[in-house]
């Protein structure tokens, strides 16, 4: 008997989350420790489990994350991101509500360079007439 296991990838910024759903009991572990404790903040561990909670599969898989680059923010962006194409991966019928939501796009907002002569993205330096 094999255990299906699906998998995904998710973006945000600098960060890159690579998700493993086996159906399970729930349980999510990001980098080896779970995620509320990787995530630190409440609202960024509601972030991950909103497509889960959209499609009312909160319980129904054992969730292993590899993440790394970026910050935490982007992180969990990344993971939600992760998470909700794994889901599409289970079953296409989650699709449309995943769609509306905005799950399913990804973010592709990316910090602008720092340009020489100037301090950084878009300030300048002040100006001096005399």
């Amino acid at each position: 008997m094999s255990v299906a296991i699906y998998k995904a990838i998710g973006r945000r910024k600098d960060s890159v989350a690579r998700v493993n759903m086996i159906p399970g009991k729930g349980e999510i572990i990001v980098n080896g420790r779970p995620f509320k404790d990787y995530l630190c903040r409440e609202s960024l561990a509601i972030v991950v489990t909103q497509p889960l909670d959209l499609t009312d599969q909160r319980n129904s898989y054992d969730i292993r994350v590899n993440v790394k680059g970026g910050g935490l923010s982007g992180q969990a962006s990344a993971i939600r991101l992760g998470i909700a194409r794994g889901l599409n991966e289970v079953s296409s019928d989650f699709r449309p509500a995943l769609k509306q939501a905005g799950f399913l796009t990804r973010d592709a907002r990316e910090v602008e360079r720092k340009k020489y002569g100037q301090p950084g993205a878009r300030k300048k330096f002040q100006f001096s007439k005399r």
